[in-house]
């Protein structure tokens, strides 16, 4: 099998392994009027009823197997709001398609909907929240005397800036009244069960999707320290600023913190991770005849930096052959170009420049979810061979990198990766092979 195929039947089986129906299968077992969710057992009261909210890229999934397993047993309600294109057929709920990564119409019209789900709960019902990535930008709100283009202007710069997933969702948390545990604080005192897709490093419950269920540690110091950090402070929308600088002198309420009583009917369950992920990979390599080696699941850094370091462990490699070297996380880009790319093309890109020349390794970088920032592809396969091959059709690499044009670069040169919605998010795999 050519390493391509082979890249590309490992990134597969990687990704079957966190789809939703086999987590969700995982996590919710049924018995008579008891419902376990990853081991914590509630009996719904006789009249009580199960409410389901969800937001994410893997949501409609989740929603859709959830239906299957509690379905034939109690009658199910509620609504659930996924990425444009990730919609799937639901017989149960009501859904809704937003927009990711910056919010929009519908993004704040979920959030209302899901707001009025929970203050309609009682403590005689059961919620299950079906939680995945992308849900900081598909369940939006915005602050007093703001708007949501001001809130979208926000993400653009955050999402620009080169901060992390921590950073901006620190950010994101705080200005919301339905992120950082205030929507586990509307739904109290309704038994709240929340089932997790984790698309963050480290698999922190209060960043992911903005930890709308979770209570938070983080402040609007905090929030104000991020903006500093990245010099975002005078560029983000006034609005907004003045309430942050307001809310940092206690005019408006932090989020909700550990300890809080109205957590007390909450479980948070953590259902996928990128290293279940990473573990079926090297399962399909071993499987393919190759000698698998996980370095890390939290992976995270500056894409360029990243890719240096993964060829350079390649390079040194001296383990047996032929090998799969594994790397989850995700990385960062600050964007300084005009091109159309994403996190896994740029770092492949910066990859390829460096393997040029290089005869016996290959690597991708792959969003698990299938899309790699605002383009079609979830990623790029490249080799020592990449900018060789570009460089016969006047293509430099390196003025592509710069203009953080990679989408463009491999829709050009060749080894953009393009596999449609995968229904699942656990963030990034970066896999090598050596031989």
């Amino acid at each position: 099998m050519h390493p391509h195929q082979t890249l590309s039947a490992i990134f597969h089986h990687a990704v079957s392994a966190v789809h939703p129906v086999q987590l969700m299968r995982n996590s919710v077992q049924v018995s008579g009027r008891t419902i376990t969710v990853c081991g914590s057992s509630h009996t719904l009261d006789a009249g009580g009823r199960i409410w389901v909210i969800g937001a994410g890229k893997a949501s409609a999934a989740m929603a859709q197997e959830l239906e299957h397993l509690l379905g034939g047993h109690f009658p199910l309600q509620g609504f659930i709001v996924t990425k444009y294109g990730h919609a799937l057929p639901l017989q149960h709920l009501a859904w809704l398609e937003a927009g990711h990564p910056v919010p929009d119409a519908n993004s704040v019209a979920a959030s209302v909907k899901i707001l009025e789900i929970a203050h309609t709960a009682t403590a005689a019902d059961m919620v299950i929240f079906l939680l995945s990535g992308g849900a900081s930008s598909l369940m939006a709100d915005f602050p007093v005397n703001s708007s949501l283009e001001e809130v979208q202007e926000l993400f653009g710069l955050l999402l620009a800036s080169g901060a992390d997933i921590h950073e901006m969702n620190t950010v994101r948390k705080h200005i919301s009244m339905i992120k950082g545990g205030w929507l586990a604080k509307s739904i109290y005192p309704a038994p709240l069960y929340t089932i997790i897709l984790s698309d963050v490093p480290g698999d922190d419950l209060s960043i992911i999707g903005s930890g709308p269920t979770v209570p938070d540690p983080s402040t609007f110091a905090d929030t104000m320290a991020v903006l500093q950090q990245y010099q975002l402070t005078e560029k983000i929308p006034l609005p907004i600023r003045n309430y942050l600088q307001e809310a940092q002198e206690g005019l408006f309420p932090e989020t909700p913190k550990p300890g809080d009583p109205d957590f007390s009917r909450v479980v948070n369950c953590l259902a996928g991770t990128n290293r279940i992920a990473l573990e079926a990979a090297a399962g399909k390599a071993r499987e393919l005849g190759y000698h698998p080696h996980i370095f890390s699941s939290q992976t995270t850094g500056n894409a360029p930096t990243v890719a240096e370091m993964v060829v350079q462990e390649a390079i040194s490699w001296s383990g047996p052959l032929p090998a799969c070297l594994l790397w989850g996380g995700e990385t960062t880009v600050q964007v300084s170009g005009d091109g159309t790319g994403g996190r896994n093309q740029h770092l492949a890109l910066a990859a390829a420049i460096a393997l040029a020349g290089q005869e016996n390794i290959t690597l991708l970088s792959a969003g698990t979810d299938g899309t790699d920032g605002p383009t079609d592809a979830a990623g790029a396969i490249v080799d020592g061979y990449t900018v060789i091959n570009a460089e016969k059709l006047s293509l430099q690499a390196n003025t592509f990198l710069q203009r953080h044009d990679s989408a463009t670069f491999f829709s050009k040169a060749g080894g953009q990766m393009i596999t449609g919605p995968t229904q699942t998010n656990v963030m990034d795999l970066i896999i090598v092979l050596k031989v």
